[in-house]
């Protein structure tokens, strides 16, 4: 993800904001007592963006991927809607315990501009439905240049979505932060029981709003390549624990990062220490695994 990279990371303030009240208070209206489900990933799969991580004579990149990491963040299917077929070979190819996070096709997010969408979002849920099991929750990202003077089209939108259907929402343009308007899009989440993405990226810090709008934390964390990159992290395991105390349910955690053998993997740091801070099992990608 190029969205938000600056060229000098060691001039951005890295600390994360503190958790606004009204993120405490819908989670305690949705505490239970039961465990956390948690989904850390990738954005790609592939062997040229997962630089160094397959080893050699690895025949299946994702069957591969799928013993390392839980859950992938599916951006193929923002290009391109995916066919029933293509589903359910990606779904035959991973394991038991594997999550999709397919994104909403840019026909609908960036061409479309959530216009004349029906058609199209019906076609993409006919394909998506067939993860069953393994469905983990979709995702739309609006291009930057999509505005509140369109606010309505993302009621229509969200209102419209077939319901039951898990949908997390992403806006970029600096206007959707402006106060007046980011409460009012946020009531409009909830209301609608969507998700609230948080984006941890150096060059828009707006973005990293903290607010929850259901009891999902669904967070797409972007590398700089800079020593902040692990502290940034460490921050996230302690508001994630501060979190699950308060009632958070899911956290879909995504990593977008150049992945390298000779250096360790963010994603193992975060998933590590994770597993201590809130007692989670997830496997942890490391540097031997890779060398296999």
């Amino acid at each position: 993800m190029k969205f938000g990279k600056v060229e000098d990371p060691s001039n951005i303030d890295f600390n994360i904001p503190t958790t606004p009240t009204e993120t405490t208070s819908l989670l305690n209206k949705y505490k239970v007592d039961k465990p956390m489900e948690v989904y850390v990933g990738c954005a790609k799969w592939n062997r040229i963006d997962l630089k160094g991580f397959y080893p050699r004579g690895t025949k299946d990149e994702l069957s591969y991927y799928s013993t390392q990491f839980n859950s992938i963040e599916l951006n193929a299917t923002f290009y391109k809607s995916p066919t029933k077929q293509q589903v359910e070979t990606w779904k035959a190819k991973t394991s038991e315990h594997f999550r999709f996070f397919p994104k909403i096709p840019q026909s609908i997010s960036h061409f479309g501009r959530l216009l004349n969408f029906e058609s199209k979002v019906d076609a993409f849920v006919d394909s998506t439905v067939l993860f069953e099991e393994k469905l983990g929750m979709a995702f739309l990202q609006m291009i930057n240049n999509f505005k509140p003077k369109d606010f309505d089209r993302v009621v229509h939108f969200l209102e419209s979505f077939p319901k039951g259907y898990p949908l997390a929402v992403e806006v970029r343009n600096e206007e959707w932060f402006e106060p007046e308007i980011a409460e009012k899009l946020y009531q409009l989440l909830e209301r609608t029981e969507m998700t609230n993405i948080i984006v941890d990226t150096p060059g828009r810090r707006d973005m990293m709003h903290m607010r929850l709008t259901t009891p999902t934390a669904f967070v797409r964390y972007v590398a700089s390549y800079h020593p902040s990159d692990y502290e940034r992290l460490d921050q996230w395991v302690e508001r994630i624990v501060e979190w699950k105390t308060a009632g958070l349910q899911n956290l879909y955690f995504f990593i977008h990062q150049a992945m390298d053998v000779e250096t360790p993997l963010l994603a193992s740091y975060f998933i590590k220490k994770l597993n201590k801070a809130i007692g989670t099992d997830l496997n942890i990608p490391s540097k031997a695994s890779l060398l296999k």
